[in-house]
């Protein structure tokens, strides 16, 4: 059984104001004795409690920086919480920041192998699905070349191919994909749907409301860092549409 929990989670980032210190900057504050580079505090999460289990299809909403594709990274693990609990049962696939972690030294082939281990796969399945990846993102001799040589999109071809080549428990999607030319799209959706269908769990972050009504069954509404609203999809896009308007009347 899929599931993931999480219990009064909150989650804070301590980051430097600037990234560069001049030596003039350096002197200056060290004379008046203040920080030469102050941390700043940001709370990205708060109090966030959710229950997500076998079976659901979960779309997340809301505006640019209320959280959301940073909830969806938390979820992944990719950030653990700063307080709370995060609980989960089952293996993570994820499908964001697809060309994220590629060793561009190394060849097409050895970055199947990476990423499919990084993906939490074992040499065996690695194995059994190399041919198919390599067939689905149709890149041929360039995987015997290191992907330093890939134009933008072969690298999220490749991305993509290896991504959804594994059956997933828990799917995690920060939103809609456009994978290569007009050709490569239509074989990407056909393949993004049948990986969503085997999903024991799906969470997906998207602004497209009518997708979102389409594929999930539950949402949430985040909303500054915090959830503002848990319920029905096409209830809680009703209730986030009529806020943004009545704030944009407001204004």
């Amino acid at each position: 059984m899929a599931s993931i929990e999480l219990e009064d989670v909150c989650l804070h980032f301590r980051v430097r104001q600037k990234r560069r210190v001049t030596l003039k900057e350096y002197l200056l504050h060290r004379l008046y004795r203040r920080s030469v580079n102050p941390a700043m505090e940001i709370r990205a999460l708060h109090h966030i409690n959710l229950s997500l289990s076998d079976g659901d299809r979960v779309g997340i909403i809301g505006h640019n920086g209320a959280g959301k594709s940073t909830l969806l990274r938390l979820l992944a693990g990719i950030y653990p919480p700063t307080s709370g609990r995060r609980i989960v049962h089952g293996q993570i696939s994820s499908l964001f920041d697809l060309t994220l972690g590629f060793e561009m030294e190394s060849t097409g082939w050895e970055n199947i192998n990476y990423r499919a281990f990084l993906q939490g796969e074992g040499p065996k399945s690695i194995a059994a699905k190399r041919r198919d990846i390599a067939e689905f993102c149709e890149l041929g001799e360039f995987l015997n070349m290191p992907v330093r040589f890939y134009s933008a999109g072969m690298l999220v071809r490749l991305a993509f191919a290896i991504a959804t080549a594994f059956q997933p428990e828990i799917l995690l999607i920060d939103e809609v994909l456009g994978v290569g030319d007009l050709s490569f799209q239509h074989k990407a959706r056909a393949r993004l749907k049948n990986w969503i269908d085997q999903a024991r769990l799906m969470v997906v972050v998207s602004h497209d409301t009518d997708s979102l009504a389409e594929l999930c069954s539950t949402g949430v509404w985040m909303d500054h860092g915090s959830i503002r609203q848990v319920g029905p999809i096409r209830s809680v896009i009703a209730a986030y549409t009529r806020f943004v308007s009545e704030d944009a009347r407001a204004a």
